[in-house]
């Protein structure tokens, strides 16, 4: 059933993931505390950005000669997964092709999600594979989580910085209508540190095309940090919903359109091309740290 959904937990943490979507719905600490947003002004959780992240023109994409809809961030964050293993600290989902998702999307494809708790905290781990003994597979793949902000008790959420592994210098994107018009947008880093307030993302996310990074910590001047840190994906994209108390921290391996673009959707920059028989692997991790360290 699409509601259906898999609690699990250590001494630590405690996280619920549905089926539908393969989401990550819930991530609370032993106190109990919620670290992923449930829902409100934005209703989603930690979507699943796949077969396209962002947009393309006007949800088209012209495959094969063929034109398809492709709407913003793709159909996966709205299948039902299967559930291919449930246990007491993790779980495993996969979704694979059929006749509705070749309606919108002509490729086989095998998109396997892993969650599993530690002592550190939450690892969710992405497989995709080719099946198909002939055609490449061309697709984009990205996380959203979205993580309560604030949350640490009495704090304001221009308390909290993003404080990154390395210096992050390099241009933004700038979006227009959910296209990349050009890669100029003013980086608000100062050496390794973001001042978070709701003002960043007026002009929607703030996308990082190739951060030195792999890692940063999000917090307040007080009280535990998020630790957080990706591996496999190129681009980094951070939002929020202006007015909402949330912080999106997403990696991604593509990005939206760019607005000059008009050509087949295999030649669309920022996309995996997986030969027969090929994966694709990448991750991502979150976990309460003490402090605002972020060690190297």
């Amino acid at each position: 059933m699409a509601s259906e959904s898999h609690t699990f937990g250590n001494e630590g943490y405690t996280a619920r993931v549905t089926a539908l979507g393969a989401e990550l719905c819930s991530l609370r600490d032993r106190t109990g505390r919620e670290l992923i947003w449930t829902g409100g002004a934005w209703p989603r959780h930690s979507p699943v950005l796949f077969p396209i992240i962002g947009r393309v023109h006007d949800n088209h994409a012209l495959i094969d000669g063929l034109d398809y809809t492709l709407t913003q961030h793709g159909f996966a964050r709205d299948r039902v997964f299967r559930w291919a293993e449930r246990s007491e600290t993790g779980c495993t989902l996969v979704l694979e092709d059929d006749p509705t998702s070749r309606a919108l999307f002509p490729f086989a494809f095998r998109l396997t999600l892993r969650y599993a708790l530690d002592e550190t905290g939450l690892h969710v781990s992405y497989d995709l594979t080719n099946p198909d003994t002939r055609g490449t597979l061309h697709a984009s793949l990205g996380a959203h989580p979205a993580f309560v902000w604030p949350f640490v008790p009495d704090t304001a959420k221009t308390d909290y910085i993003l404080r990154f592994e390395k210096e992050e210098h390099a241009p933004l994107a700038r979006l227009e209508a959910g296209l990349i018009v050009d890669w100029s947008r003013p980086n608000p880093v100062k050496g390794r540190e973001l001042a978070l307030n709701d003002g960043l993302f007026e002009e929607d996310a703030l996308i990082f095309m190739h951060p030195q990074s792999r890692k940063l910590l999000f917090g307040a001047d007080r009280g535990d940090g998020l630790a957080f840190a990706w591996h496999g994906f190129e681009q980094l994209g951070v939002w929020m919903k202006p007015g909402s108390d949330f912080l999106c921290l997403e990696p991604w391996q593509g990005y939206a359109s760019p607005a000059a673009f008009t050509g087949p959707f295999e030649e669309k920059p920022g996309l995996l091309h997986l030969a027969p028989g090929t994966s694709w692997q990448a991750g991502w991790s979150a976990g309460l740290v003490a402090g605002k360290t972020l060690s190297s």
